[in-house]
């Protein structure tokens, strides 16, 4: 996996190289000035020619620093440079990049939209990852004003406006509706290039190493768990070697009533084709014909809630799924409890999903039946219902410092229940318990617009149960089944439904070399 970093882990990384003595800030403030340099002229070959545009915009802390260095090169390379200061620059670092800058730095105050109509290139530099509170309308207003003009705008670290650790919109009264063009930043991307309005707002991201790799390691080996990874998939852990069906595990997903099984069709097709050796749809006596008509290599066991917890006790399943189509009924929370006391010995792996994370919103109880096998499969709406709180405060407007974020909540929620909280969206989130987090960030080259569409969730279900069926912690269950939801709907492309996903995934795991 990837790893991702807060602006706090990044500084502590910056720190620790300066006070090793390897590099000094001025060092890495020219490393980061150059490599976004090199980035503007890979992305656009034809602006090495020199001779263009360009208005620099530098804040008053190192992000402005790297400002400088950016103007000052675009100087030495034959660019015409406006540069703007907000204000006085207040870092020892940021003052030797402006002192270096022999043109002159006027105020926002100084700018029109001349000098924005003349510029081929516009450079961020007001925040980056320094951002603690809202930006003014006349900050991001500069922002606009580059949009407007049709000119290419180059984010230094982070577009600014935009919370490095949240990827929250922090301005006064709105924001521009558009991002940038470029975004560079340096050894690691930041949280915020993944979640909320990041990653809408980064345009490419490009990050550059600045020299920081052996602190970076430090950092790992020192806490591991309290940095995020971008969600990756192993071939050799996907391949399936010798044995026989039931070694590769048993799934049964539980349905709900007539007319409402598709859900729970979709997601123990997705748990086949992943690979589970075995897959039983458990459905209420009055729902088996339907099924029945519907399956062929997925097995069908008629249950009732008292009978669901005997077939459970069979020790050959190795994983379960309940939620999707289930019901919202009194009596179908007889059907969570049945599966979540439904194992011998060690707790079985399970996924919950869909309506059972609403049954499990309404009864304490059955919450409190939650264990570390479980994996809960929440989308907004159904974060919200099972942990109000953390929901709130996730809404709630930030006041200081960097915003409350999605990482923050999933792991504020996987603590409280006690197990793996996968929370959907455009930025999946996974958090463990123990506060491990992935990101799968539908985004930049991985963006996949054609999972917007219905019971594409449940198949996803199907796919994080198949892979518990087989053996997969929880946790690790939960990244893969995501990066491959994901990989199957870009495979497929326009015109996905949610039952292609599982016909698709073949194709993805040849790909993968499996």
């Amino acid at each position: 996996m990837t790893e991702i970093l807060t602006a706090a882990q990044m500084r502590a990384i910056e720190a620790a190289a300066i006070a090793s003595g390897e590099v000094t800030g001025l060092d890495l403030m020219e490393r980061a000035g150059r490599g976004v340099v090199e980035a503007i002229f890979a992305e656009w070959p034809q602006l090495q020619a020199g001779a263009g545009q360009a208005v620099v915009l530098c804040g008053p802390g190192n992000n402005g620093g790297d400002g400088f260095v950016v103007a000052r090169l675009l100087k030495a390379w034959g660019w015409e440079v406006a540069v703007m200061a907000l204000g006085p620059t207040l870092t020892p670092d940021a003052q030797a990049a402006r002192a270096a800058w022999t043109g002159a730095v006027v105020g926002p105050e100084a700018l029109d939209w001349q000098d924005f109509k003349r510029a081929d290139l516009v450079v961020d530099a007001m925040f980056g990852t320094g951002l603690g509170r809202d930006i003014a309308p006349g900050v991001w207003g500069l922002l606009e004003m580059a949009q407007a003009c049709g000119c290419k705008l180059v984010a230094v670290d982070i577009l600014s406006g935009i919370c490095a650790d949240s990827g929250r919109v922090r301005a006064e009264s709105g924001y521009v509706e558009r991002g940038a063009n470029l975004t560079v930043t340096f050894e690691r991307a930041k949280l915020g290039h993944y979640l909320a309005e990041g990653a809408g707002m980064a345009g490419r991201l490009v990050v550059v190493p600045i020299g920081l790799q052996r602190q970076m390691q430090d950092l790992l080996r020192g806490d591991a768990a309290a940095v995020v990874d971008l969600c990756a998939v192993s071939a050799v852990d996907l391949r399936k070697v010798g044995g026989h069906k039931f070694s590769h595990g048993h799934a049964v997903v539980v349905a709900g009533p007539p007319g409402h099984g598709g859900a729970a069709r979709l997601a123990a097709r997705g748990a086949l084709r992943i690979g589970a050796g075995l897959v039983t749809l458990a459905a209420p006596p009055e729902a088996m014909a339907e099924n029945a008509a519907r399956l062929d290599a997925v097995m069908l066991r008629s249950v009732d809630a008292a009978s669901l917890a005997e077939v459970l006790a069979d020790v050959r399943i190795t994983a379960v799924s309940i939620g999707p189509g289930l019901g919202l009924d009194a009596h179908r929370a007889g059907f969570v409890a049945a599966v979540l006391g439904g194992s011998r010995g060690e707790p079985r792996p399970m996924v919950l999903d869909a309506d059972a994370l609403t049954l499990l919103s309404r009864d304490p109880a059955l919450f409190g039946a939650l264990h570390g096998a479980c994996v809960l499969t929440p989308h907004g709406g159904e974060f919200a219902r099972l942990f109000p709180d953390i929901a709130a405060r996730l809404e709630a407007p930030a006041v200081s410092g960097p915003a409350y974020s999605k990482v923050d909540a999933c792991r504020e929620a996987a603590a409280r229940a006690g197990c793996v909280v996968l929370f959907k969206g455009a930025d999946t989130v996974i958090a463990a318990p123990d506060g491990r987090c992935a990101i799968h960030a539908a985004a930049y080259e991985r963006s996949a617009p054609w999972l917007a569409t219905a019971g594409s969730g449940d198949v996803l279900a199907g796919f994080i149960t198949g892979l518990l069926a087989r053996g997969f912690r929880p946790f690790e269950a939960a990244c893969a089944g995501a990066w491959l939801h994901a990989e199957c709907a870009r495979s497929f492309g326009p015109g996905l439904i949610a039952e292609d996903l599982p016909e698709e995934l073949p194709k993805v795991l040849r790909a993968l070399g499996v």
